[in-house]
């Protein structure tokens, strides 16, 4: 069952941009470029944590499971 981070669409929800949020995480925008792309394959919980702090959301929000 894939797994898929929901970033991208959040972020266009809320009118923010992908440079903004690595901003307020202080972290590399690249990195966020990459979470938000249909490449992603690993991510650290530490860094899913804390987009989910960032953003005030839940786990859940931001990883989708889909269908095969």
């Amino acid at each position: 069952m894939p797994i898929r981070l929901r970033l991208k669409e959040i972020l266009e929800e809320r009118g923010m941009s992908q440079r903004e949020l690595a901003r307020l995480m202080n972290i590399r925008p690249n990195t966020i470029s990459h979470l938000c792309s249909d490449k992603v394959n690993a991510a650290y919980f530490d860094t899913l944590e804390q987009i989910c702090r960032t953003l005030n959301i839940d786990l859940h929000d931001l990883i989708v499971l889909e269908d095969d």
